[in-house]
């Protein structure tokens, strides 16, 4: 079974029996609630649709276009695009919603509907549970033929989602330019080839070397950004003498970087970089989900800040941001949010405004992650079985740890002392995730270990 439905929208692998896997009839069911629940807000009948290089996205974006058209709604098709192109064009084209095709950082098998409101942004828990009550209840009606939506495609958003990050005050394409870069890039297989090389040429960098570049959907290694996948794109840059590496996600809303050594910048520390050199031009708070290492936090603080948690999710990161006045904000898997861009993860204002930060320290990448404290994360997951009752299971590991401060706002997050660990349930996958923060290595694995046997032996028949 992988099929997920949850507030955010419908994830899951292609083909199979339908309401176990992605199939055809989830995909127009799905889209069709959507829809009709657009209608029911009276924003307009406009959408924006967008998709990212898979496999099965040509196939899905027909379904879900026809489908919305088929509901009386008026469609912008982008085409081949990225997560936060979508987002910029949802405002952009004064529409009632969006729906991106991609299933981010999951292999090539599996696809999913992301769900925007009119903001652009992704929709409240309010309005997925609204959702989901529709597709349940089969509770849509489409249109007369009379009454079909308009189709229309459009290509212009590539250049203006350049136009916005090269703008942005914060980006300083002199100082980047000046520096004669040269920089390795893993597009892995996807909509990252369209996108990166006109920016990077737009900021003023002339040596660009895409790998993975045809855009097929067949990624040459699992999609998501982690170093055991970025092996490939390590050594290029070792081999090549480039200034650093840039790997990006399926849909370019996660970034991460490689010194010039090979060695990994850290995720993790992609917002910190982002948020120190944002800060020391622009004071304020940050945000960042309870999962994300605590040196964003010790970074706002220096700058005299205050550091928020959120919820891990983009929507609660957002609304976390939101209601502090945020001027930074983000995910530790490299998601980066600058609100008075848009309120959403976008590896392209990331890319602007982390070369903007290396271009005024005036050394190589490898001595910027040296300004930072060197803390670890390690990242595990463990896959559930059918029926597994993941809150009776944390309930368990709670009382275990009962003398320990304790934070269940999202999953639970246990201390000790100066280290952490967070256990939860994924919105995306049938896993629980387990991420442990230490100042050694050892000692973040051991953590993340020993609640991984604790989670085994409650989860036991």
């Amino acid at each position: 079974m992988a099929l997920i439905k949850s507030i955010s929208g419908i994830r899951g692998t292609i083909g199979g029996k339908p309401g176990d896997n992605l199939s055809p009839l989830d995909i127009v069911k799905f889209t069709a609630a959507y829809g009709s629940r657009i209608l029911q807000t009276k924003k307009g009948k406009k959408i924006v649709v967008g998709r990212d290089g898979r496999i099965s996205g040509e196939m899905v974006s027909a379904l879900v276009v026809n489908t919305l058209r088929g509901m009386g709604l008026d469609v912008v098709d982008l085409g081949l695009s990225t997560t936060p192109t979508v987002e910029l064009a949802v405002t952009g084209e004064k529409a009632a919603g969006g729906i991106i095709l991609t299933a981010s950082h999951n292999p090539q098998e599996w696809n999913a509907l992301k769900l925007l409101n009119h903001e652009g942004e992704f929709i409240s828990a309010t309005e997925g549970a609204a959702i989901l009550e529709k597709v349940q209840k089969d509770d849509f009606v489409f249109a007369p033929v009379d009454r079909l939506g308009e189709y229309s495609t459009t290509g212009v958003w590539l250049q203006r989602h350049i136009d916005a990050v090269v703008n942005y005050p914060l980006v300083d394409v002199a100082g980047i330019r000046e520096r004669h870069y040269k920089i390795v890039v893993d597009v892995v297989n996807s909509t990252g080839a369209i996108f990166i090389p006109p920016l990077l040429k737009a900021l003023g960098v002339e040596e660009v070397i895409l790998l993975n570049e045809e855009v097929n959907g067949r990624f040459a290694h699992n999609p998501e950004p982690l170093p055991e996948n970025l092996v490939e794109l390590s050594a290029l840059v070792q081999k090549s003498r480039a200034d650093l590496g840039i790997a990006v996600d399926p849909d370019v809303d996660r970034l991460c970087f490689v010194n010039e050594d090979g060695s990994m910048f850290g995720e993790e520390y992609t917002l910190v970089a982002v948020a120190d050199y944002v800060l020391s031009r622009r004071p304020g708070n940050t945000v960042s989900n309870m999962s994300s290492t605590k040196a964003l936090k010790e970074i706002t603080m220096a700058h005299g800040g205050q550091y928020y948690p959120s919820a891990v999710g983009e929507v609660n990161v957002v609304h976390t941001m939101k209601a502090v006045d945020a001027v930074i904000g983000g995910e530790g898997n490299g998601g980066i949010i600058v609100p008075d861009l848009h309120y959403g993860r976008d590896a392209l204002i990331g890319i602007g405004l982390f070369l903007s930060a290396l271009s005024h320290h005036n050394h190589g990448i490898k001595s910027l992650r040296k300004k930072y404290p060197d803390y670890f994360i390690s990242k595990n997951k463990i896959e559930l079985r059918q029926g597994i009752d993941v809150p009776l299971v944390l309930e368990k590991i709670k009382k275990k740890y009962k003398n320990h401060p304790i934070n269940t706002d999202d999953g639970l997050k246990i201390e000790f002392d100066n280290d952490w660990v967070h256990l939860r349930s994924s919105n995306t996958e049938p896993i629980i995730r387990i991420y442990a923060e230490s100042n050694f290595e050892t000692t973040a694995n051991n953590i993340a270990h020993r609640l991984m046997q604790d989670i085994r032996e409650a989860i036991a028949p």
